[in-house]
């Protein structure tokens, strides 16, 4: 029996041997550059801004309100005795301006004076919707998209089970709600030479006994049987390793919650994929109240395969 590898951890995770197409951290994303591309980056801004985590988002917003509030800051500088009760000279005064100008706090300690002033109140004032409109969409857009929470094993397993090879991984709902109508799609994406000498990498979809389950409220347990006409038929780990081989599984199904569709990836390159073992179970009833513990903690464990004790 080949020895059973241990599920890698965070340290490993982070020194990982190549770049992921569905990557696991920010170490090994598969980045993809488009080059000759015609469509400029900013045309999709707003897509990446929603795409964006909330610190980076955050960090943006503050960058931009400081700036907007330092220009026109800058412009009411600029305009002579055009401000009442700003100290001559002070920056801080008309920057502060600015700022209960754009927010429409409005104390009522300064005001304009002048026509230039009172012209450029007008300029800031809408500047300050369309900001404090793009802001709201982006926060309320984020916060209505629906995510879902899956928890995927760390490896694969292949292991012996109804007397044929299984290639079986592990999924979990972190959430208390259900995923109604989960349906899941597992591809093997490896590199090939065609019969005119082209090297190319291709994806082979994997048949599973079962690719759809009417909720997903506790674990998943998603087999693909290696027969005959599997990709993965009398495949070894030097053969996978030769393939570049990486699993890229894909989960989508409703929130019942939002009753909105909820997508999840997630993949295995070979050094993800443990041979002879089997997933240590991670549910068990639970009394008096019959109910049901999930391990989430354990959905990475394994041990090695019942075959072997027989």
């Amino acid at each position: 029996m080949r020895r059973i590898r241990k599920p890698l951890s965070k340290k490993e995770n982070h020194t990982t041997r190549r770049a992921r197409l569905i990557s696991r951290n920010k170490k090994d994303k598969f980045t993809i550059k488009k080059i000759g591309s015609t469509r400029l980056k900013w045309t999709d801004l707003y897509v990446s801004l929603l795409g964006a985590s909330w610190g980076q988002l955050f960090l943006l917003f503050v960058f931009i309100f400081i700036t907007i509030n330092s220009a026109f800051g800058l412009a009411y500088f600029l305009i002579a005795d055009g401000i009442e009760n700003v100290h001559p000279g002070s920056f801080r005064d008309v920057f502060f301006f600015s700022v209960q100008t754009l927010s429409t706090i409005g104390y009522g300690k300064m005001v304009p004076l002048s026509l230039a002033a009172n012209m450029v109140v007008t300029c800031e004032v809408m500047v300050g919707i369309i900001f404090t409109a793009v802001t709201t969409g982006l926060v309320f857009s984020k916060f209505s998209r629906p995510m879902a929470r899956v928890v995927f094993s760390n490896v694969a397993v292949i292991t012996v089970h109804d007397g044929m090879p299984h290639l079986m991984l592990r999924l979990a709902n972190e959430r208390d709600s259900r995923i109604v109508d989960a349906r899941i799609q597992v591809a093997l994406l490896r590199k090939e030479t065609s019969p005119e000498g082209h090297l190319m990498r291709r994806f082979h979809d994997l048949a599973l006994l079962r690719h759809q389950i009417p909720f997903l409220q506790l674990s998943w347990t998603v087999m693909h049987p290696i027969d005959s006409d599997s990709p993965l038929h009398e495949a070894t780990t030097d053969t996978l390793r030769d393939w570049d081989l990486e699993i890229v599984v894909s989960l989508t199904g409703l929130d019942e919650t939002f009753s909105q569709t909820v997508h999840s990836r997630h993949s295995y390159i070979v050094d993800d994929i443990v041979f002879d073992a089997d997933f240590v179970d991670v549910m068990r009833r639970r009394e008096p109240d019959n109910g049901i513990d999930v391990d989430l903690s354990r959905i990475h464990d394994v041990r090695p395969s019942n075959i072997h004790k027989k």
